[in-house]
């Protein structure tokens, strides 16, 4: 609760701030902006501004002044007023001020502009929706996530404002997500700085950004821009089909072309596979594609036909997360609601959790739920964030299902995911196989700056790259390269091919990538990277290390009696469900990530970086090294070959993998072999003691 005393001295700032003037320069470069957002309309594209510096009061001003001329241009071009977002950290008071100054100036000056204030706790709750403009105050934080989420919820024609630090200073200064990032054995002062400046770089590089340092009261970045003729701007073009299942209330739903042929598809599971045959479609496409959208409507659609012929229909949904699914369920509701269907929903917080009406019911599970459970048809959203061993469970445990998957962007798992999962099914002469690859976004036009600046900053669409007949011969004949990069080097301009390389194969492997991954990768000081390359230089393996140990007495003293300790995964596992106290001194190695070449696996390539990483942690003179991971029989097989112990199994199986967690380790001295063998005995009389309960099945 902020005091009298700093109500009055807010009152003042607020006052002043009402009558400020903006800069004269902010004035020219407000000009240059508003042709910028006219084009941008045409287009249908999204222009950026970034506003810098470090006083809360002046860059408040400037993006109130903004939000005014914005809204002014909206209105002449759409005949209503923009919705805006501002996205904040309420708990901090400078961030709360600047809120309230755009709040307090923009109701004063233009009254019918609503602005939505947020808190960044919530970011999650608004992906798949949309604004006209949003404003992020990055000057305490820059969260990878935060970029990866928000940035694609701005419809085309829309604005995008930034505050930052000091321009000059912002590499100085330590966000929230940075002293996240540090551990007792390596403090705040070790965080290193390298996203920052690969993020002003980016920005600096892409069209359609603006840049403005307020403390020096300059331009530092204008795109000098044509107006564009208003015949030559964006025009969508939708064909429906002449006969259709679904009554034309469904089609008239969809956005696009490509949502129009989404439905068309999902007609064909009106009709029950013929027995012993099954029906499944997987849909891809980058995010902001309107997927989940589109199937929603196409649900709609099926139960409307369903309810002709069956008492009650029943569809099951499943994704990583019950928010994945709230595009999905809003486009159900209005589908719904567009045949005239009634229909209840229940809610778990503010997420929908089950639509149901007279004789059907749409449901979220997890996604470990699913295999048990008997349905008409299921839904998958967001596949790529599930194991593939689970989505096959849930593929043999049904006979019409549909798989969506965001190729690119921020719940991102590559191209991998239907190349590992379809290449399982296609197989199967049971299964009537249906594929569609969405292209055309939703919000915006194709080719907007705004989306190439995010997925180029956020190596949203990185991919490995392509291996040749002299790398398949050297890998075949064991000539390997052990590479330890230079981050600085990769996250600069010179190195950042290899970058976006390596991070690659992690998007194609396994891993369900976020970007603050990326961002931990770049800053976290115990945080270290690996790769194999063959004699061309291609990148083949790409490995995450984080240096774990020792902990101090006082830790170890907390970590017995059930505290935490950030960082340091490992020690904290192996003190607590072993409770060896002399590991607690002990140094190593987790392998964060350890992923290969999608095109070379299963050749030896992960078992020689393995290798090479021990013959490292040596030289190093480090005790242990270690992974956690979601134990299958291959990934199992795969560590104990290579000499890894287990000694944890947690107690719980994942939700999204219905794996369990498995912990080993490679001793390299003697002190910790002995106590990896007493954690490796205790651990098997542990498993046999629960196979009847906790570990069944």
């Amino acid at each position: 609760m902020e005091s009298f005393k700093e109500n009055i001295e807010k009152e003042k700032i607020l006052k002043k701030a009402y009558t400020r003037r903006a800069p004269s320069s902010y004035v020219k470069l407000l000009k240059k902006l508003k042709i910028s957002l006219e084009n941008a309309h045409k287009l249908n594209h999204r222009r950026l501004l970034v506003l810098s510096g470090s006083q809360s009061d002046l860059l408040a001003v400037l993006v109130a002044r903004t939000i005014i001329a914005f809204s002014r241009v909206w209105k002449k071009a759409h005949g209503k007023y923009p919705e805006i977002v501002y996205f904040y950290h309420r708990e901090l008071p400078s961030e709360r001020l600047k809120a309230d100054i755009v709040k307090e100036i923009v109701k004063g000056k233009m009254k019918n502009v609503k602005i939505e204030f947020v808190d960044f706790r919530d970011t999650e709750e608004y992906l798949g929706t949309t604004f006209d403009s949003l404003i992020l105050d990055l000057t305490s934080n820059l969260k990878p996530n935060d970029i990866g989420r928000l940035i694609g919820i701005v419809r085309g024609g829309g604005l995008l404002i930034l505050l930052t630090p000091n321009w000059d200073e912002w590499e100085k200064t330590l966000t929230i997500f940075q002293r996240e990032l540090a551990t007792p054995q390596h403090p705040e002062n070790e965080v290193r700085q390298i996203f920052k400046k690969w993020f002003k770089r980016k920005l600096i590089k892409h069209d359609g950004i603006f840049i403005y340092d307020a403390d020096k009261k300059k331009i530092l970045k204008c795109p000098i821009e044509s107006p564009v003729l208003a015949d030559s701007g964006f025009k969508r073009k939708i064909i429906f089909p002449e006969k259709t299942l679904f009554p034309k209330e469904i089609y008239h739903l969809a956005l696009t072309q490509d949502q129009v042929n989404v439905l068309k598809i999902t007609e064909l599971f009106v009709e029950k596979p013929k027995k012993g045959m099954k029906t499944v479609f997987v849909l891809i496409a980058n995010r902001g594609r309107g997927k989940s959208c589109a199937l929603g409507i196409g649900i709609a659609g099926i139960i409307n036909e369903l309810r002709k012929v069956k008492n009650r229909v029943r569809v099951l949904v499943t994704a990583p997360k019950l928010s994945n699914v709230q595009s999905f369920m809003d486009l159900l509701i209005k589908s719904l609601e567009s045949l005239g269907l009634k229909y209840k929903t229940i809610k778990k917080k503010r997420f929908i959790l089950e639509v149901k009406g007279e004789k059907f019911s749409v449901e979220y599970w997890e996604p470990i739920d699913i295999p048990k459970m008997k349905a008409d048809i299921v839904v998958v959203d967001e596949a790529a964030g599930l194991q593939v061993p689970m989505l096959l469970k849930i593929w043999k445990a049904h006979r019409r299902i549909m798989f969506s998957s965001t190729i690119h962007g921020y719940e991102g798992a590559g191209r991998g995911f239907s190349v590992r999962f379809l290449s399982l099914i296609r197989s199967d002469p049971s299964t009537k196989l249906l594929e569609y690859e969405m292209k055309e976004p939703i919000r915006y036009a194709e080719n907007d700056p705004i989306e190439k600046w995010q997925f180029d900053t956020l190596l949203l669409d990185a991919e490995p790259e392509k291996l040749d007949e002299e790398d398949y011969k050297a890998i075949a004949e064991g000539r390997l390269i052990y590479v330890k990069p230079n981050l600085e080097t990769w996250f600069s301009e010179k190195g950042e091919n290899k970058l976006r390389a390596f991070f690659g194969i992690y998007v194609l492997a396994h891993y369900r990538n976020e970007p603050d991954d990326l961002g931990m990768m770049a800053d976290a000081p115990h945080h270290t990277i690996r790769a194999i390359m063959t004699p061309s230089g291609k990148i083949v393996c790409s490995l995450q290390l984080a240096e774990e140990g020792p902990i101090s007495e006082d830790f170890v003293y907390d970590l017995l009696k059930g505290g935490r300790i950030p960082g340091n995964i490992i020690p904290d596992r192996v003190l607590k469900h072993v409770r060896i106290r002399e590991f607690g001194k002990t140094v190593g190695w987790r392998i964060v990530r350890i992923a290969t070449h999608p095109d070379v696996m299963g050749r030896g390539i992960g078992s020689f970086a393995l290798k090479q990483v021990i013959a490292e942690a040596i030289e190093r003179g480090y005790d242990w090294v270690g992974a956690g991971f979601g134990v299958t029989e291959k990934l199992l097989r795969f560590w104990l070959k290579n000499g890894f112990i287990p000694v944890h199994m947690s107690p719980d199986r994942n939700p999204v993998s219905g794996e369990f967690t498995v912990l080993v380790i490679y001793p390299l001295n003697t002190t910790v072999r002995r106590i990896i063998s007493i954690a490796n005995r205790e651990f098997k009389i542990k498993l046999l003691n629960s196979l009847h309960d906790t570990y069944r099945g």
